[in-house]
């Protein structure tokens, strides 16, 4: 696996608050400031699709 597959493998994803444009925590680094493309500043983290169960004690 080369660098890039691993870094894309445990990117965290994020989503614009006004039109859910998803994108990665890479491209937000790579623009001047933080900002979607609808010029919207709020972004909300979104969940992995793991479900982790953990048994009562």
């Amino acid at each position: 696996m080369a660098d890039s597959d691993i870094e894309s493998k445990y990117d965290v994803m994020y989503s614009c608050m006004r039109c859910g444009t998803e994108v990665t925590n890479t491209e937000l680094n790579r623009l001047p400031e933080i900002k979607c493309i609808c010029g919207f500043r709020v972004f909300l983290k979104m969940r992995s699709n793991i479900v982790k169960t953990i048994k009562a004690i």
